[in-house]
């Protein structure tokens, strides 16, 4: 019998199934289907200044990441946010045309996924227009403003949605919102539930209404929304960091929520002294973890991150070779 191809077997886990063979996914898999008039900065880098007007510029960590020029914001007083921020006008823009010629340039092997979010996120979106300082200031202090903003870019990130599930018929739709570091959230469960979870609620009920599955970006210490996360009808979280506890996280939402990512390559540098035995063995332990009962994507982005040496290279192929040997073996 031939094997699903990895978009089918994703498909099956973005709708809560089990797959024949653990799914691979991309966070840049929103290349393959977010309208390409949305995706805006002024530079193919990430960098210069995107449709809010703030400056994006590359860090210094070693992952070269594009973020909001520090010092340099766009709005100093909330209240003021009428004035300031205003999102572009697609008025102008032919739907049906620009999914047609977007199509021409999509990889067919990919599953259609993307979406039409306000910039980076709603609360991304606040603190690249204020900082972090000032933005959480803002929740604090003026949860009304900071309200009336969010509705604001809610409203044009739904009106573009439904086009998008009208005219680019994605097979799934995706949005990302990061509001945690590593170990904390940024923001309390009951400050998410008021300001920003309503958005996120009515942006992702544009495509549970449309029957189609949805896929949710956040890093960090992510796990105290996922009860709010399932319930808005998301199917998979990612990336998925180990500062969140997986194994209660699989056991509570099992296939309703699926995990992607929870694998991280800082023990494969370079830095320690590994065999190969050794590689391959964290490999299966952290797939005999995550795969079985399905609810799991492999998000490994083929590269031990922060260490481009040879010897971590190596390692990388090393991952990706037993990955593709025992993503079969979980579901026969």
């Amino acid at each position: 019998m031939a094997k699903l191809s990895n978009k089918e077997n994703l498909m099956l886990l973005l709708n809560k199934q089990i797959p024949e063979a653990i799914p691979t996914y991309s966070l840049f898999w929103g290349m393959n289907g977010s309208p390409s008039f949305t995706r805006g900065r002024s530079n193919p880098d990430g960098t210069g200044k995107d449709y809010f007007g703030v400056e994006w510029v590359i860090d210094n960590s070693a992952f070269q990441a594009a973020l909001p020029k520090p010092g340099d914001f766009i709005l100093d007083d909330i209240r003021d946010w009428r004035d300031v921020i205003k999102v572009p006008d697609y008025s102008n823009i032919d739907w049906e045309e620009a999914a047609k010629k977007d199509s021409e340039a999509r990889d067919p092997e990919l599953p259609v996924g993307g979406g039409t979010g306000p910039g980076v996120g709603w609360f991304q979106s606040l603190m690249s227009f204020m900082g972090f300082t000032n933005g959480l200031i803002a929740c604090y202090e003026e949860p009304e403003e900071v309200k009336a903003l969010m509705e604001y870019l809610t409203d044009f990130a739904v009106a573009n949605a439904e086009k998008y599930v009208q005219y680019y018929k994605p097979d799934y739709g995706s949005f990302g919102d990061d509001i945690a570091h590593e170990r904390d959230p940024f923001v309390s469960l009951e400050t998410f539930r008021e300001l920003f979870a309503p958005s996120w609620r009515r942006y992702a009920k544009v495509f549970v209404d449309a029957g189609i599955p949805v896929v949710h970006h956040n890093c960090g210490h992510f796990e105290l929304f996922c009860d709010d996360l399932a319930d808005m009808g998301v199917t998979l979280w990612e990336p998925v960091q180990l500062s969140n506890d997986v194994v209660a996280h699989k056991e509570k939402f099992g296939t309703r929520l699926a995990l992607g990512g929870a694998f991280t390559s800082t023990p494969l540098s370079s830095k320690f002294d590994l065999t190969e035995e050794e590689v391959r063995a964290y490999v299966k332990d952290r797939l005999d973890i995550l795969a079985p009962g399905g609810g799991y994507a492999w998000t490994f982005a083929g590269a031990i991150l922060g260490d481009d040496s040879p010897v971590a290279q190596m390692r990388a192929e090393w991952v990706k070779d037993e990955f593709e040997k025992l993503r079969y073996t979980y579901y026969q």
